[in-house]
């Protein structure tokens, strides 16, 4: 169903023609975990009107028991057909705004909270283009990491299950009006990547976590298991969620300069300046779990030092070389966030660093045209080039003193996100893992 409706009467229309049984009203927790409750069609009237009360008190930081009444009004604009449930009672679903009782948005909303971001790039005369590959494994199932083949970057491996698993992704992708510009597989044994055309964020957010859902979703009907997990397996590459962006005025790409160097605006080169003075800052929210960090360790083609080049891939920013007559292809590409994170709120840090750096003139730095890997300790202090954040207590620490993050984030849904991921840190700290077992136990 690639209809988009423009207005409530085009909604009821095509639930009818459609025959749905079943609406889907969803949203997303703080932590990114995808949240809903499903009306019947005889409520749908009620929701497009009034918005749906529910009990927000459960919801990762949503509310406490004593203010827990909320509501959520769908965005007629994200109605779309869930193509693998029955096709006897179709189940539609709509995303959610959600807002208080007094008629308020909820500040703590992941959505409104871009969408305030989106605002203040608005304000600015740019809207905000991103464009996010999510890398995936696929894997016998939730409880072990069996990997389901050999394969390598671009492999064309026979008889592979994976491969047609993803191919019905995609045409599920597809049929919910995403649109999907490449699929292949990744680096790693059994891991998957799935590009999406580029979108402006709040579209592309929704998208991500529509992504999610239907890789689980169909790979779970083939007794498969898919995960976005950053780095499942160790000794080999983790995922990560390369975000190509863009800001446009109108219809004109505000990044491509034609006479400027690498072809890059001024405007774009304050936005990477800004990306790269705020990195450390936004890491907790882009890479937002413990296990975030073990992947971005050296050797695995993961970012771990702020810098940027043109053609090399060990930089935390890369600008992809310009082809001529594809002014609107010019962008660039952050390196850095993991496919686990929470959409809304890592697009949301990462538009407002670069929006820094373009009100205050940020001075963009020569380009790492070497492999930063393979400089020594002394060579990366030489260039000025610093490391992110070394795991997820010190991204938490960095995170708290940043004013950029407290105010793309709103004050409210900072302080419980910093809270709830001290939460983590603790008790990952205290863990005995099975690598302490097995060099400690014997000798200790």
């Amino acid at each position: 169903m690639k209809i988009k409706p423009k207005t409530k009467q085009d909604i009821i229309k095509l639930v009818k023609e459609y025959k749905v049984r079943y609406i889907r009203l969803w949203f997303t927790d703080v932590l990114g975990f995808l949240k809903g409750f499903t009306i019947t069609v005889d409520e749908l009237p009620r929701a497009l009107g009034d918005g749906m009360g529910f009990d927000g008190s459960s919801i990762e930081g949503f509310a406490r028991i004593e203010e827990s009444d909320m509501i959520a009004c769908p965005d007629i604009s994200t109605f779309a057909i869930l193509p693998w449930e029955s096709k006897e009672q179709p189940v539609a679903r709509m995303f959610c705004d959600i807002y208080m009782p007094d008629g308020s948005p909820f500040s703590g909303d992941p959505r409104y909270v871009l969408k305030k971001n989106l605002k203040r790039a608005k304000d600015m005369g740019f809207t905000y283009y991103v464009g996010p590959e999510l890398e995936y494994f696929y894997f016998n199932n939730p409880k072990n990491t069996i990997v389901l083949d050999k394969g390598g970057y671009f492999d064309l491996t026979p008889l592979d299950v994976a491969q047609n698993v993803r191919n019905e992704t995609v045409s599920a992708l597809e049929d919910l009006g995403i649109i999907v510009e490449y699929s292949h597989h990744e680096v790693a044994s059994s891991q998957h990547e799935i590009d999406l055309r580029y979108n402006d964020a709040l579209a592309m957010a929704d998208s991500v976590m529509t992504y999610r859902l239907v890789a689980k979703e169909i790979a779970q009907s083939k007794g498969l298991h898919a995960s976005f997990m950053p780095k499942p397996v160790y000794g080999i590459n983790g995922s990560g969620m390369h975000t190509h962006q863009s800001l446009f005025k109108g219809s004109t790409n505000a990044f491509f300069e034609k006479k400027g160097e690498y072809h890059l605006s001024r405007i774009a080169k304050q936005f990477i300046a800004g990306l790269l003075k705020h990195a450390p800052e936004l890491t907790s929210v882009t890479n937002q779990w413990v296990n975030s960090y073990k992947r971005l360790v050296p050797g695995y083609e993961a970012p771990v030092y702020i810098c940027w080049a043109q053609m090399n891939r060990s930089a935390l920013i890369r600008v992809p070389m310009y082809k001529p007559g594809k002014e609107k292809s010019t962008r660039i590409e952050y390196r850095v966030p993991d496919p686990a994170c929470n959409p809304y709120l890592a697009f949301s840090v990462m538009l407002a660093a670069g929006l820094e750096g373009i009100r205050k003139g940020y001075p963009l730095t020569e380009p790492a045209n070497d492999n930063i890997y393979q400089m020594s300790q002394e060579q990366r202090e030489r260039a000025k080039i610093k490391s992110l954040p070394e795991d997820l207590l010190e991204a938490i620490k960095v995170t708290e003193q940043s004013e950029l993050v407290k105010k793309a984030l709103g004050e409210q849904l900072f302080h419980y996100f910093i809270r709830n991921k001290r939460l983590e840190w603790d008790e990952y700290k205290a863990q005995v893992t099975q690598y302490e077992i097995n060099k400690y136990l014997p000798i200790l």
